[in-house]
């Protein structure tokens, strides 16, 4: 093992833990930090400007700092060695993972949160992934994401992206439209890419299948299928991510807010109309019963029509009584009498015999 030749003079190359379309990646040990690294070693056939191109990225990776990122440790770009030595991550990458099956779609949030947070650090920064896909994600065994090969995607545009006939070759999986036809490819082409992603670790396939052109213009002829069965907050993320429109789209940082659940953040609040209580007629204040209001104030006052009222019932009540009276027929006259005094026995019969035929008769 000790007359194997060291990459870089410094590098001991171990177990080949993945394998690319332009590179290998080992486990290796740093021999002068005595520490387990991971490096990325590139296959020859790229020309003296793929490896300037190679070197700016390195730099500006070097430059970067994030949880979520692989830590560049060093790099190497000359003509007879092409490397990157990153920080070793332990544990699958997300193609790995599922391919064993869809996940959960409270992990896949999670998962896409901490995507969308390394993404957004990135844009910051000025830079576009332009590569995002699951084998281009490492898991930790605590379960923290990890995002890698940014820059790659650049150093492989003129070999793996198109041939001289203008032909997509590369992985089109997770292009965006615009990448497809050809537009200004941008933040949003990261964001779009990260919303397929997230959708195959839900449905636990690709949503475009095939190879080169097929799989390419798919997404020109229909949208993605999102299913409806999952958290609110992840099928409205995947829907926005993954919009035809970049325009549309939000950014890194939104989607990270959208897929956390808080899209109060995200969506501006609508404040709501203050209430207004129903205007009342001035009162008068600690006025006197006794006192006389001023006529300003009657005339503001709501008038009383109890009186008219009162008045109008007693006139009803009496209009009743004159006409019940009027109705009523006369009582009749009580007959007369004779006197209680007077001729007694047969010399009274004359006259009372008068008396009771004029009763009689009426």
């Amino acid at each position: 093992m000790d007359d194997v030749p060291l990459l870089g003079g410094r590098y001991r190359l171990g177990a080949r833990l993945g394998s690319g379309g332009m590179a290998d990646v080992y486990r290796a040990m740093d021999t002068r930090l005595q520490r387990v690294v991971a490096a990325k070693c590139f296959r020859s056939g790229t020309d003296a400007t793929g490896r300037e191109r190679f070197a700016e990225e390195a730099r500006i990776l070097a430059g970067l700092s994030h949880p979520g990122l692989v830590t560049v440790h060093d790099f190497s770009a000359s003509e007879d060695e092409l490397y990157l030595i990153m920080e070793l991550v332990e544990g699958p990458a997300l193609s790995d993972v599922i391919a064993e099956g869809p996940l959960p779609p409270e992990r896949v949030a999670d998962l896409g949160g901490q995507l969308a947070s390394v993404l957004a650090h990135v844009h910051d920064n000025g830079i576009v992934h332009r590569d995002v896909k699951p084998s281009n994600v490492l898991i930790a065994g605590d379960g923290k994401a990890f995002l890698t090969d940014f820059g790659i995607s650049r150093l492989a545009d003129a070999v793996a992206r198109m041939t001289s006939s203008g032909i997509i070759v590369g992985t089109a999986t997770y292009m965006a439209p615009e990448q497809v036809s050809g537009g200004d490819v941008g933040h949003p082409v990261d964001v779009y890419a990260l919303g397929l992603v997230l959708l195959e670790c839900v449905t636990g396939k690709v949503e475009y299948p095939g190879a080169g052109a097929e799989s390419a213009v798919a997404r020109l002829v229909r949208a993605p299928e999102v299913p409806i069965g999952i958290p609110t907050h992840l099928h409205r993320a995947l829907l926005a991510m993954t919009a035809a429109d970049p325009e549309r789209r939000p950014t890194a940082a939104q989607s990270a807010d959208l897929l956390s659940g808080k899209a109060t953040e995200v969506i501006p609040r609508i404040p709501a109309a203050p209430r207004t209580e129903p205007q009342r007629p001035p009162q008068p204040q600690n006025r006197p019963m006794t006192q006389h209001l001023p006529v300003e104030e009657l005339r503001t006052e709501r008038p009383n029509r109890r009186p008219l009222l009162l008045a109008g019932g007693a006139l009803l009540v009496l209009l009743i009584a004159l006409i019940t009276y009027f109705s009523l027929p006369e009582a009749p006259v009580a007959p007369t009498l004779p006197p209680a005094s007077g001729p007694a026995g047969v010399g009274r019969l004359p006259e009372d015999l008068a008396n009771l035929e004029r009763l009689v008769q009426g």
